[in-house]
């Protein structure tokens, strides 16, 4: 019984954490820890159970997020977090919960930069309708001050550009995109990305110098002719709800790209291209 109450609540839980953690499988293990917390608990006087559930997720994400930062995780130049794919014609179902919100690759690298409490904040009352005397519990300071921590995290995500939704404009900028790399046309490329576009490449911790960022639409640009040689092999999906690129020789992701587009342009390019992570992502067919 308490575990069929509990499987309803999955899929809201795991958005929560997605969002906290910006991993899959961190958030697959801090909803399982929720669990374990449940069926240790007596519950029988919590009248709202996905909020209570909602606390103790949230409450777990927190110091997971903290455990990151003590063992200097953020040492890399960038981390992309986990990208969720979906065939080009639509998002699959089962991805619905965690991309509500329109949860993109971009939003997620903007989260990553934010101080735990901050991140925790914003992401249970602008995303969830948390209140802030539960956040405040949670991370041990008062209502005022952790309405602070959300409206510092606010104002960092609010400087990020806002993105085209429309897919067939979407899909306009990413073909051009994939004709100019194919073609070596330098000038192609720049007509594309916005002058102050920002590359993201996470290569992992096995790849010396793998991950960096790129800015400056010529910068970026050159960085797109050396992956001429692959640009063959992509394919269009949708990373996050948006259309990016998926590069996989022999049908196994070599690289897969998020691409934010706001005003026409690509403005940011968030590259997942660390080997032992996207060996756990299944490409849609």
């Amino acid at each position: 019984m308490l575990a069929g109450r509990f499987e309803a609540h999955r899929p809201h839980l795991r958005a929560v954490a997605y969002r906290m953690l910006g991993s899959l499988s961190e958030a697959d293990d801090a909803v399982q820890e929720a669990w374990l917390r449940l069926s240790r608990s007596d519950t029988g006087d919590v009248e709202n159970l996905a909020g209570w559930l909602t606390t103790v997720v949230g409450r777990v994400c927190l110091d997971m997020l903290r455990s990151r930062k003590s063992r200097n995780e953020e040492s890399l130049e960038i981390r992309v977090p986990d990208p969720i794919l979906s065939r080009e014609d639509g998002i699959d179902p089962e991805h619905q919960a965690l991309l509500a919100d329109s949860v993109g690759l971009a939003l997620l690298v903007v989260l990553d930069t934010l101080d735990p409490a901050e991140r925790l904040a914003f992401v249970l009352h602008d995303m969830f309708a948390v209140p802030f005397d539960e956040i405040a519990r949670m991370v041990g300071r008062s209502p005022a001050a952790a309405r602070q921590l959300a409206s510092r995290a606010r104002r960092r995500v609010q400087g990020a550009a806002t993105p085209d939704t429309d897919l067939n404009r979407q899909r306009e900028v990413v073909d051009a995109f994939l004709a100019a790399a194919r073609g070596g046309d330098f000038d192609a490329l720049l007509a594309v990305l916005d002058p102050d576009v920002v590359l993201h490449a996470d290569g992992g911790v096995v790849a010396a110098g793998a991950s960096k960022t790129v800015r400056g639409a010529r910068a970026v640009a050159g960085q797109a002719l050396l992956f001429r040689r692959f640009a063959h092999l992509s394919r269009p999906v949708l990373v996050n709800g948006a259309l990016g690129l998926v590069t996989a020789p022999d049908g196994k992701p070599m690289s897969i790209m998020g691409i934010t587009i706001a005003r026409g342009k690509m403005v940011e390019l968030d590259i997942l291209a660390d080997p032992e992570r996207l060996s756990r992502i299944d490409l849609p067919s």
